[in-house]
C-alpha cells in the first residue's frame, strides 16, 4: 500500500508539474496581449502585465486588418467541414459495419489502402485546382477533408460495439434503415462523434497549408494563415503601406501575442465542453468484457 501510494504520488507530482509547464507559456502570452509595447521592451516577459492595456486587441479588432474577416472564414471553415465530415464519414462507416451490406470487406480494404498509400500532393493538387475547378474558392478548405480513413474506421469499430439486438427490435418495428441510424445508432455514438468531431475542428481550425495553396484572394485567407504572415510582418496587419512610417506608435510584439491569443481561444474554450465525450471516446474498446 505504502509503495502503491508512493508511484501515485509521484505521477500526480508529475503530471502537475507537466500541466504547469504547458499553462506558463499561455499565461506569458495573455501577459504580453494585455501589456503596453513599452512596458515589453523596459521590462521584458511577466506572467502578470505590468502596463496592462487593450491596446494590441484594438489595434487588431478595431482597425482595417484583415483578421475578423479572417476570422469568419475559418469559423465557417471549421463548422461546416466539421459537420459535413460526421455526416459523410458516420454513415459510410455505418455502412461498413452492417454484415449485410454486399462488398463491405472490399470497400473495407479500399478505405485501408488509402490509409497506408495515396496519390502524392502534386495529383492532389491537379485534381482540386483542375478537375474540381475549386482553386481560390472555399471549398477547397474543407471539400477536400470530408472523408478520413482514420475516423471511418475508429467509427466502424464503435458501430459494431452496439448490440445487434437493439438494430434489430428497430426493424421489427418497422424502423427504415436511415431512421435507425439518424434516431438509434446516431444517440448511442455521442461519444466517438464528439471525439473524431473535436479532432476535425482542431485540425480545420489550425490548418494554415491548404490556404497556403489553394487561395490567393485576401477575402479567403484564414486565420491561422494570415497569422503566420503576420508574425513574418506585422505592417500586414493594416494594409496600409505608410504604416512603416509609423511603426514605431504600432503595436508589435503585444499584437502578434493578441492574435495568438485570439487564435487559440476558441478552441481552448469548447474544449471543457466535450472533454467528458472525449475521454470516453479514447477509452471505449480498451477494455472488453
Amino acid at each position: 500500500m505504502n509503495r502503491m501510494k508512493l508511484s501515485n504520488l509521484v505521477i500526480n507530482f508529475s503530471f502537475i508539474v507537466y500541466s504547469v509547464l504547458c499553462i506558463v507559456p499561455m499565461l506569458v502570452v495573455l501577459s504580453i496581449s494585455l501589456s503596453s509595447e513599452q512596458s515589453i521592451f523596459q521590462n521584458g516577459y511577466h506572467i502578470l502585465p505590468r502596463d496592462f492595456t487593450f491596446k494590441a486587441y484594438e489595434f487588431i479588432l478595431l482597425g482595417n486588418s484583415p483578421i475578423l474577416r479572417a476570422y469568419g472564414v475559418t469559423i465557417i471553415v471549421t463548422i461546416v467541414g466539421t459537420l459535413l465530415h460526421l455526416v459523410i464519414s458516420s454513415m459510410f462507416a455505418y455502412s461498413l459495419s452492417r454484415g449485410e451490406v454486399k462488398y463491405r470487406n472490399i470497400v473495407a480494404f479500399l478505405v485501408v489502402f488509402c490509409l497506408l498509400f495515396n496519390g502524392g500532393l502534386v495529383p492532389w493538387y491537379i485534381l482540386i485546382s483542375k478537375y474540381l475547378h475549386m482553386k481560390d474558392t472555399i471549398f477547397a478548405l474543407f471539400v477536400p477533408y470530408l472523408v478520413s480513413s482514420v475516423n471511418v474506421l475508429i467509427m466502424r469499430n464503435f458501430f459494431r460495439t452496439i448490440p445487434e439486438s437493439i438494430i434489430e427490435s428497430a426493424r421489427i418495428d418497422g424502423s427504415g434503415e436511415f431512421n435507425t441510424f439518424l434516431k438509434l445508432v446516431i444517440p448511442l455514438s455521442t461519444p466517438v462523434l464528439a471525439t473524431i468531431g473535436l479532432f476535425v475542428a482542431v485540425f480545420h481550425w489550425n490548418d494554415w497549408f491548404t490556404s497556403a495553396l489553394f487561395i490567393d484572394n485576401n477575402n479567403l485567407f484564414t486565420l491561422q494563415f494570415l497569422l503566420q504572415s503576420i508574425m513574418n510582418n506585422i505592417a500586414y496587419l493594416s494594409g496600409n503601406p505608410l504604416v512603416e512610417k509609423s511603426a514605431a506608435n504600432l503595436p508589435d510584439e503585444t499584437a502578434r501575442m493578441a492574435t495568438c491569443i485570439l487564435a487559440v481561444g476558441p478552441i481552448v474554450l469548447a474544449y471543457p465542453f466535450l472533454q467528458k465525450y472525449f475521454v470516453k471516446g479514447l477509452t471505449l474498446g480498451a477494455v472488453k468484457s
